[in-house]
């Protein structure tokens, strides 16, 4: 069930939510089930290949360098065997590359419920949209991965911007780019700092995606909580009273 952390007495008249953003990572995806499975293989595929280390020692060695240089980086593997061996075995390397790739794609998960919600969700009339820290083409690979890449519009990423949340320029972006005012959104995420602070900051109604948070989430200061994604429609019902909301253009004329 979600749980209300608003205000006891909202206001007579409830905000409309219009649109619903979502980060992606830990969100919609299980980000982290997914780079644990893939680095994993690539790890298992590496000591196939010639690489004498022991598995798990290679997968906590690769996670210290995530832990430096940020879970999206690119030459993780060539990093790993410099720093581990001193030199860059082209044969080692090209097999935990397809080992990695092949776990990726097999491992790309969604969180139970996803599909059903966004479906939920269009059919009331919300826009739905996607804010994330990680590159361009990542996100719409994974988006695309999972056939996903028609319920959003727009997907704003860290190359449209330049900056990580909570630094306000993406979510001002997104509001740019969904023409609507920061009440009548609902940002979702797993991040209390990065998420929900950089939506509170500019006045949007904030959820957390408890369910696939690996935060401290003790103190976090969003408006709801979401135990389970199938949980997000009925915290929007309430906060619009009920109603689905109209067609667009009947929206934009104001009839």
């Amino acid at each position: 069930m979600s749980s209300v952390t608003r205000p006891l007495c909202p206001p007579v008249v409830p905000n409309t939510v219009r649109a619903v953003i979502f980060d992606l990572d830990n969100t919609l995806v299980d980000f982290m089930y997914l780079k644990r499975q893939s680095i994993t293989a690539a790890a298992q595929g590496m000591v196939d290949a010639g690489l004498e280390r022991n598995v798990d020692e290679i997968v906590e060695a690769i996670y210290r360098i995530y832990d430096r240089e940020g879970m999206e980086y690119k030459e993780i593997l060539d990093r790993y065997l410099v720093e581990s061996t001193g030199e860059l075995d082209p044969k080692i390397l090209a097999c935990g590359i397809v080992a990695y790739r092949r776990a990726r794609t097999a491992h790309m998960v969604l969180y139970p419920h996803v599909k059903l919600t966004l479906m939920q969700l269009l059919k009331r009339g919300l826009r739905l949209a996607v804010l994330t820290d990680a590159p361009r083409q990542k996100a719409w690979l994974r988006l695309a991965n999972l056939n996903l890449q028609h319920y959003f519009d727009p997907v704003i990423t860290h190359d449209d911007t330049g900056y990580h949340k909570p630094h306000p320029a993406p979510f001002r972006r997104m509001l740019q780019e969904l023409a609507l005012p920061a009440d009548e959104v609902m940002m979702v995420g797993d991040w209390p700092e990065r998420d929900i602070e950089g939506a509170r900051a500019l006045g949007l109604h904030t959820a957390l995606a408890l369910y696939g948070s690996t935060m401290d989430t003790a103190n976090h200061r969003a408006d709801y909580e979401l135990r389970d994604i199938a949980d997000l429609p009925g915290v929007l019902d309430t906060l619009n009273g009920g109603h689905a909301l109209p067609p667009q253009g009947e929206r934009d004329s104001g009839a």
